[in-house]
């Protein structure tokens, strides 16, 4: 394993214990305790079923940032139904957690500025409201480690929770995306980008290190 898959297996390793820390201190032990005995296969989510999992990572100005997520498809992946992913498997103005299964998780060795606001240093996960003229919201909340079906994301989602809910930046795309993507990229020019493709569409938001 190279220097740099074993900083991501120890970020990673770091985040999963506080997700567990997390669930510990719930107040409602017994929906907890329930959540982890119900099998992954049997939980809805906007695939269908389950989904590639991917960690991937950037180190902007010496601050390594890791994302965590669900890769969905735009089509089914048992039936090869093409679906609408904007409107249709992504609701407009409600929230959605980034991805599938498990909600988005961000990793930050040092604090950043995201789209104006400060995120320090710690683990988050990631929600989106895309509306239907076009613009969407990125949510950064400090509760970790939940899972649950879209229709139960009143229980898995505290808004009292929220770091911070930045504008994303929307473009579109001419080759369109089938399998739901994440990035963080560098920008010459200084800073970030936290960047979500799927379809047709690209939301983006900048974002820089805190010295």
């Amino acid at each position: 394993m190279n220097y740099r898959n074993k900083i991501i297996s120890s970020l990673a390793a770091f985040a999963l214990v506080l997700a567990a820390h997390a669930t510990a201190q719930t107040s409602n032990a017994k929906k907890s305790e329930a959540a982890k005995k119900q099998p992954p296969a049997k939980i809805a989510n906007s695939t269908g079923g389950t989904t590639p999992h991917e960690t991937t990572s950037a180190v902007v100005d010496g601050n390594r940032v890791i994302l965590v997520y669900g890769r969905p498809f735009a089509k089914h992946p048992r039936t090869g139904e093409v679906r609408t992913v904007w409107g249709g498997l992504v609701p407009y103005g409600k929230v959605w957690r980034t991805g599938s299964d498990e909600a988005t998780l961000l990793i930050t060795q040092q604090a950043i500025e995201l789209g104006g606001r400060t995120v320090p240093a710690g683990a988050y996960t990631l929600w989106t409201i895309p509306e239907q003229d076009g613009s969407a919201k990125l949510i950064v909340n400090r509760q970790i480690g939940q899972w649950g079906a879209d229709r139960d994301l009143t229980k898995i989602y505290n808004e009292a929770n929220d770091v911070a809910r930045v504008d994303l930046q929307k473009e579109n795309l001419s080759t369109p995306v089938e399998q739901f993507t994440m990035a963080v990229e560098r920008n010459p020019a200084g800073g970030g980008w936290l960047r979500l493709r799927w379809a047709n569409t690209q939301y983006s938001v900048p974002f820089t290190v805190k010295k």
